[in-house]
């Protein structure tokens, strides 16, 4: 990756200050490229991404641009290509599967009834194997969140899963880049979640009108304006790990309900969320034996490190 950088001349006239038209003045990038990476978040002005073409800029304005070999987001699937996603098993027998579940896909259908969800797809997996078969949906992960998620084949396999959960059995670790350098480092967040009319969570000071929430981080990594935190569930509420990291101040990147603003960073463009379910640990209901299943970080976590390190100075 390369980048340039350079600040808007008053010799470009007005008229022509759309950030396409500047791209292509100051740099000489052909024009068929500098769609796609305005699109794609390559471009930033003053330091903050910019994704509008026709943006206007103004004298002085400090134009950025990374020069890729190929894009560091991964394409955008649209609808009619959905139903053709595959699912990553990372483990599987009689009773039960182990997906990575892909960002940007429902755990299971909305009130919509969406069709094309990580349910859906999982199962007609399983039905190529043998045809009847069933997926049930043990614990969910948010639309924006990627990772590991166990769901079982029977519902007597998925009763015995979800005790485990409700006993907070299960190992839960995920990682998560947020805005602002937490303080303290490392800390435990409880609190009691509640919904409103939206569907938004939010705390509350009591049990009669909330969901008990524990979540525990610890700090990994600090640059200037953002962290990279190891996230523990002790409790399995909706937007758990989000409402409360950006009721403390921390909102994860890319949030776009829980201080969205905040959560706008010019080195994480991607549509999807800063979180991604890392580890699942539990005990197979049949055998008793332990499992625990791990999964890579996803490519824009990787992204947003090599960026930051580029751009910013890491800690001692």
């Amino acid at each position: 990756m390369s980048q340039k950088t350079a600040n808007v001349p008053a010799t470009i006239p007005q008229p022509a200050r759309q950030l396409s038209n500047v791209l292509q003045n100051l740099f000489k990038i052909p024009r068929a490229q500098i769609a796609p990476l305005i699109e794609e978040g390559y471009v930033t002005v003053n330091g903050r991404v910019k994704r509008q073409a026709f943006f206007v800029v103004e004298v002085g304005d400090q134009i950025s641009v990374d020069i890729v070999p190929q894009p560091i987001a991964a394409p955008v699937q649209s609808k009619n290509k959905q139903s053709s996603r595959s699912v990553d098993f990372l483990y599987d027998d009689d009773d039960l599967a182990i997906v990575n579940k892909p960002a940007n896909l429902l755990t299971v259908p909305t009130r919509h009834r969406e069709p094309h969800t990580l349910m859906s797809l999982v199962e007609r997996q399983f039905q190529k194997g043998t045809a009847g078969s069933r997926a049930f949906c043990v614990h969910r992960l948010d639309r924006g969140v990627s990772g590991v998620l166990v769901v079982a084949k029977s519902l007597e396999m998925a009763e015995a899963l979800r005790n485990q959960f409700a006993m907070r059995k299960p190992q839960r670790k995920y990682i998560a880049i947020v805005a602002g350098i937490p303080k303290p480092a490392s800390h435990e967040l409880r609190s009691y979640l509640a919904t409103d009319a939206d569907l938004n969570r939010y705390s509350v000071p009591n049990a009669e009108h909330g969901e008990l929430a524990i979540t525990h981080y610890e700090t990994r990594h600090v640059w200037r304006d953002s962290a990279f935190l190891e996230v523990r569930l002790e409790t399995g509420r909706r937007n758990q790990i989000r409402v409360q990291l950006a009721e403390a101040g921390y909102p994860i990147l890319g949030d776009p309900r829980y201080k969205a603003r905040q959560a706008e960073h010019w080195a994480w463009p991607f549509r999807r969320l800063a979180l991604h379910a890392e580890t699942l640990g539990f005990t197979h209901p049949r055998t008793g034996a332990p499992i625990q299943m791990e999964t890579q970080w996803p490519q824009e976590f990787r992204d947003f490190i090599r960026l930051q390190k580029k751009h910013t100075a890491e800690p001692e």
